[in-house]
């Protein structure tokens, strides 16, 4: 029912490695590269990658490799100052001043007018030249120190440019890999996503003309709940911290740092260092919350288990995009984060029903110093009682009747409780008369009301 939003194996041949997550074109065409040489195969391989993705340790440690070979493959970087954020950190201001170097520019375009017109012979020394002169005038680029021939950088959208480069470089034989680098406009030729501030990095169904998405609502997400509710908590507490890994806007955590952008910290596309940072944070007495996707935050669970859980630090971790994600597909859906947490040592998890036990459950996690804990949430719109907004804290690891029936019990973690709601109404008509209970808390387990529902009812169904 359509082309899937990302590269796909099983959907294409022209699709040769499945991609979602970023930061693995390199390390994926290295593998590649290796496996083609080995098979005396010389064909091409051509990474490409976003400037946002660059601010990924994988993609260090993919360029430290290749660079250090003499393998024949080509690096394109697609740089268009947008993820779904804007990148952040060094290398994106690094970028901007490679595109400012005029000197670095005007160097290069003269040689390559200057070579064109010459034998092989004097434009392989004019060759040498150039790389000299780089040197001289721009002290060299990183992408050259790590042992790359670097191009660029070039405008992106400039086909009659770009096809004869790509052209030359198939088999320009330099003895390096090759690094080219790309400048273009996220959503550039069409109006509403040159204008969107997320540049339509992923879309719902929406009206071509303007732009708009057909779905609208004015209910409020959990994402907002969480970023409005952590905002306010944290007027009266400086030691609350919001991290996100290049996902402010998605977190809600644009909300935290409107009132308070010296507590805001956007590490980029690094969750690993986003989670040992909290670490550091709460080990100095901080109160850092981790907001990242659920689906993200796999890539951080060696320091979820080394840096946090086994030395017990208190970090809090706000997992958005639990469960199901709809159009993004499987590999963004958050189904494995009860599972990957829940086996850790020393961890509190908690999932609520609603948008009011979400915020109940920030404020629990306040109160949780002694070690880590979690509280996961789905994306999208759900129910908050605007006339029950307490705060009260939840008493760790006890769940709830929400009604009492008979013969059935139901057992809710998360989200799903409209679900049992609808559920019931249904039964109601057959006479069947089912108790509610909501679990909230995924470790430590309720025993006390497991039993409790075991001892009464002829079934238990869990949600």
């Amino acid at each position: 029912d359509g082309v899937y939003g990302f590269v796909r194996r099983s959907e294409s041949e022209y699709d040769p490695f499945g991609t979602a997550h970023s930061s693995t074109s390199i390390s994926a065409g290295m593998g590649m590269k290796i496996a083609k040489d080995l098979n005396k195969d010389n064909a091409n391989i051509i990474c490409v990658i976003g400037d946002g993705a660059l601010s990924a340790g994988m993609a260090y440690e993919a360029l430290n490799n290749v660079g250090a070979t003499n393998k024949q493959m080509i690096v394109i970087l697609n740089d268009n100052k947008m993820s779904i954020d804007r990148p952040v950190g060094a290398m994106s201001n690094y970028l901007t001043k490679l595109l400012s170097s005029k000197q670095y520019t005007s160097v290069r375009s003269l040689l390559k007018k200057i070579s064109a017109k010459l034998p092989k012979t004097v434009s392989q020394t004019l060759y040498k030249a150039e790389e000299y002169s780089k040197g001289l005038v721009a002290g060299g680029t990183l992408f050259e120190e790590l042992g790359f021939y670097y191009l660029g950088p070039i405008d992106g959208h400039d086909i009659n440019t770009l096809v004869p480069i790509l052209e030359n470089i198939k088999n320009l034989s330099v003895g390096k890999p090759i690094f080219l680098h790309c400048v273009t406009k996220k959503g550039k030729g069409y109006k509403p996503a040159e204008k969107a501030d997320d540049k339509f990095h992923g879309v719902n169904k929406f009206d071509v003309k303007t732009g708009q998405s057909l779905k609208s609502t004015n209910k409020k997400t959990y994402s907002t709940v969480f970023g409005e509710t952590l905002s306010k908590a944290a007027e009266n507490d400086e030691k609350i911290i919001g991290i996100t890994a290049a996902m402010m806007s998605g977190t809600g955590l644009d909300i935290f740092n409107l009132k308070h952008p010296s507590r805001l910290f956007d590490v980029g596309i690094a969750e690993q260092h986003a989670v040992t940072m909290a670490a550091g944070l709460a080990s100095e007495g901080f109160k850092p919350f981790v907001a990242i996707y659920s689906t993200f935050l796999q890539r951080a669970y060696d320091q979820i288990v080394h840096d946090v859980a086994i030395q017990k630090l208190p970090v809090r971790f706000a997992i958005d995009r639990a469960g199901l994600v709809g159009a993004d597909g499987p590999t963004h859906a958050g189904s494995f984060d009860i599972t990957y947490l829940s086996t850790l040592p020393n961890f509190i998890i908690m999932a609520p029903s609603s948008q009011n036990e979400l915020i109940r459950m920030i404020k629990t996690s306040l109160l949780i110093d002694d070690r880590p804990s979690a509280f996961r949430y789905p994306r999208g719109t759900g129910i908050l009682d605007t006339n029950d907004l307490t705060d009260e804290p939840i008493e760790i690891g006890k769940g709830i009747i929400v009604n009492e029936g008979n013969d059935v019990a139901i057992l809710n973690l998360g989200t799903r409780i409209q679900s049992c709601n609808e559920a019931i109404k249904l039964l109601s008509n057959h006479n069947i008369f089912p108790t509610l209970a909501d679990a909230r808390f995924a470790k430590p387990i309720d025993k006390d009301l497991i039993d409790k529902l075991l001892d009464n009812h002829k079934y238990l169904i869990t949600i």
